[in-house]
């Protein structure tokens, strides 16, 4: 049951609050050590805006940006 969700504006501005996070900009950009780890723990569980960033991108919140 894994339907595809249309993106709203608001998961547009959550996914760029992600975007310009310290800590997820950090761990998309070196992929290692404790914010990566950090960021890949919390990012489908807790953080509303890695789960924002996820439906926008496609991707994971400490995955690298193409």
């Amino acid at each position: 049951m894994d339907r595809k969700r249309n993106i709203t504006s608001s998961d547009r501005f959550m996914a760029k609050v992600c975007m310009n996070c310290t800590v997820c900009k950090y761990a998309r950009k070196k992929q290692q050590g404790a914010a990566f780890w950090f960021v890949s723990k919390i990012e489908g569980e807790l953080c509303p805006f890695c789960r924002a960033y996820e439906r926008v991108y496609g991707r994971k919140a400490h995955e690298p940006a193409r």
